[in-house]
């Protein structure tokens, strides 16, 4: 038979336990590093983009990014069919 003050300990030690998992994620996070992903440039080559959806956006990327367009993708670049997923418009 389980008496009151068993009862009454579990709830404490459920709570102890959860502030710590609460507590070790905020660390996580905090620790993160910061976006290094190049934003969408505001320039006049790319302005006329800004007022565009992402997905319209996008779909001009190819014009001149990619292996064997004028600017070249870096070693490692990931998978090119979601530009603006990474490359984030300027938010001003």
């Amino acid at each position: 038979m389980t008496s009151a003050a068993e009862i009454k300990k579990k709830p404490f030690w459920y709570n102890i336990v959860f502030v710590a998992v609460c507590g070790a994620i905020l660390i996580f996070l905090l620790k993160a590093p910061g976006e290094t992903t190049a934003r969408l440039p505001r320039d006049e080559i790319h302005q006329k983009f800004y007022p565009m959806g992402k997905k319209a956006a996008e779909k001009f990327c190819p014009d001149c990014h990619g292996d064997d367009r004028q600017v070249k993708f870096p070693k490692g670049h990931p998978p090119k069919n979601r530009c603006l997923f990474c490359h984030k418009k300027d938010v001003r």
